[in-house]
């Protein structure tokens, strides 16, 4: 039987990190829909040019496009034995649809950790970021600091910002994200599939709890 983990948790809260170690950890495809949105576009197919027809207007890219991506991406030979699902689904309709999607393969979402933080912890991990202009080598005022204040360590150059790391930007992309994401945390948990994991404490062992969560 395939393995199906939906990985839930607000920015700033090393999803993405978590995500890529248990891709390595269980062999299994970590499939990010925002990496799935660029390679489409990029490739110029035609799910990718339909999604920024609504991206260049605006407008949010509609479901069954979103969905016809994941479930292209899940039809390949790589993801036979699962995948770790990162930003999908988004809403209980979307988990309606990745339903119907793996049952109509013999599967089922089997778990879904959720990373939990509090928002302020949240905004001073990613609010103390820099990134390097250069090559984006990425600092941390508090965890990882530079040796020089405004300078990258390895080529020298001006460290910035990104408008998306700014306290208050932060604050509204969490708040964003959680008003989006109760529902679908309700329904998991109704389900029985919802596991909580506090996401404050070291990387390792965060690691550790996701791979007991997905064990048992």
């Amino acid at each position: 039987m395939a393995t199906y983990i939906v990985l839930l948790g607000p920015p700033g809260v090393g999803k993405g990190t978590q995500a890529k170690i248990l891709a390595e950890k269980t062999g299994l495809v970590h499939v990010s829909s925002g990496d799935l949105f660029r390679e489409n576009i990029k490739n110029l197919t035609e799910l990718g040019k339909l999604a920024k027809s609504f991206m260049d207007k605006g407008e949010l890219v509609p479901d069954d496009v979103t969905i016809a991506m994941i479930k292209d991406r899940l039809a390949r030979p790589d993801c036979e034995a699962g995948a770790i699902l990162d930003g999908f689904p988004r809403t209980p309709a979307q988990a309606n649809a990745l339903k119907k999607m793996l049952a109509s393969i013999n599967g089922d979402v089997n778990v879904v950790p959720f990373i939990t933080a509090e928002p302020a912890t949240l905004i001073e991990r990613v609010s103390g970021r820099w990134t390097c202009r250069a090559q984006g080598h990425i600092y941390h005022q508090k965890f990882n600091p530079p040796k020089v204040a405004g300078k990258c360590d390895i080529d020298g150059s001006e460290l910035y910002q990104r408008d998306d790391d700014k306290a208050e930007t932060v604050a509204r992309r969490i708040n964003v994200y959680l008003e989006q994401t109760s529902p679908l945390v309700d329904y998991y948990r109704t389900q029985r599939k919802l596991v909580e994991i506090d996401g404050t404490q070291p990387i390792e062992k965060v690691t550790v709890a996701l791979l007991s969560a997905i064990k048992n």
